[in-house]
């Protein structure tokens, strides 16, 4: 009877994982494709909302200026 070829088994093993390995980062990479798609979708889509935000909370800004403004004057007269 023969000896076990122990490296032979070590290397299919090696072989193994090396190809688990790769479709685990092939799956990884569709993911994070499927995500970036995802997200530059969205990204076109909220935009506009982002944009109406920005410029309500200048508005809102800006009349808290004019309100400390007046306060001042106020308090110097």
């Amino acid at each position: 009877m023969g000896r076990p070829n122990y490296s032979f088994q070590k290397r299919q093993k090696e072989l193994e994982k090396k190809k688990k390995k790769e479709a685990k980062r092939l799956r990884k990479l569709e993911k994070k494709n499927a995500d970036l798609t995802d997200a530059v979708e969205g990204d076109t889509v909220e935009a506009g909302a982002v944009d109406t935000e920005v410029a309500a909370g200048a508005e809102t800004v800006e009349s808290d200026a004019d309100q400390d403004t007046t306060s001042s004057e106020a308090e110097a007269g």
